[in-house]
């Protein structure tokens, strides 16, 4: 895909092609270890958000939060919401595939699945994207490296789950919740690019609807089918409010300047330290355990999703 690679802890909107590359004071490369460290951390964030709160609940928290950083960044700069009905109608359903469903999604399957495993599943956003691409976009086309690159991906996958073994100790459910919101990124991804890929606005008007709308859709849901909270818990609550400003709304902020300044190829090769840093932090923080075929399922899904991104001749 051409457009750049968003994990589940960012929010996707078409790219205005820009005319010049703003500098910035602090280095990219301090910029791109931060956002690979806020976007590993998250999967953490959730899983211990959902320690005290409904899973539609953390994730309406984080929309919130990430929703008021946008916010005081378009008031800083003084950006207007978009207009017009079409550019709302698409973003609502860009809110829907990018954001409401898969952080539920994500947040769902960490109820029973370790935040090791989610981040991995969450890896496999550009697999799935390339699957779609081929029959979605007529401008990407196969070929041999991006084809191997989709095997080899998906072998990763069967070593993280250990098919081998018959799936055994494997939350099916979880697992299946945290790939399906993997899927609805790549979904989401195509979606954007044929229905906002020309948009005037820029990226951060278009995103700052896009959270808006997904707040207001979680904000209709999680009364539905969630209760009251038994009481306050802090520690829960501070993983929230890391997880939406920073995040979900930082992080997003960042991202877009990285791209701005170094293109859209080296800013998405963030993607690929995310599933590492989840890993290490599910480990050291949380305890979570670790079998020899989640790191090595975890490398050659990397692998196969680097070479998905990969230009070449034709095959």
């Amino acid at each position: 895909m051409t457009t750049v690679a968003r994990t589940a802890e960012t929010t996707a909107v078409a790219t205005p092609v820009r005319t010049h590359r703003p500098r910035h004071r602090l280095d990219w490369r301090l910029r791109f270890a931060a956002l690979s460290l806020i976007w590993g951390f998250s999967f953490l964030l959730i899983k211990v958000g959902t320690e005290a709160y409904a899973p539609f609940q953390v994730t309406l928290g984080r929309l919130l939060f990430g929703t008021a950083v946008l916010a005081v960044a378009m008031a800083v700069k003084r950006e207007r919401l978009p207009r017009g009905a079409r550019t709302w109608a698409h973003l609502t359903v860009a809110a829907l595939l990018l954001n409401a469903l898969p952080f539920s999604l994500f947040a769902y399957a960490e109820l029973t699945i370790p935040s090791t495993l989610a981040g991995i599943c969450n890896a496999t956003s550009p697999l799935w994207g390339m699957a779609l691409s081929l029959v979605a976009l007529s401008e990407d086309r196969p070929t041999r490296v991006r084809v191997a690159g989709l095997g080899i991906g998906f072998v990763g996958v069967l070593t993280v789950l250990g098919a081998w073994q018959g799936f055994s100790g494997l939350d099916a459910t979880g697992t299946g919740l945290a790939l399906l919101a993997s899927l609805s990124y790549a979904v989401g991804w195509i979606y954007v690019r044929r229905t906002l890929g020309g948009a005037r606005e820029s990226h951060l008007s278009l995103t700052g609807a896009q959270l808006l709308l997904a707040t207001a859709q979680l904000a209709v849901v999680t009364p539905l089918f969630t209760s009251a909270p038994d009481g306050f818990h802090w520690v829960p609550v501070l993983a929230i409010v890391a997880l939406g400003a920073l995040g979900t709304g930082f992080a997003v902020l960042v991202q877009y300047g990285l791209v701005a300044e170094v293109g859209p190829t080296t800013g998405q090769m963030v993607t690929y330290f995310v599933p590492v840093i989840a890993t290490g932090a599910g480990v050291a923080v949380l305890g979570e355990s670790l079998s020899w075929s989640t790191p090595v399922g975890a490398v050659i899904v990397v692998l196969g999703a680097v070479l998905t991104q990969a230009r070449g001749r034709r095959g």
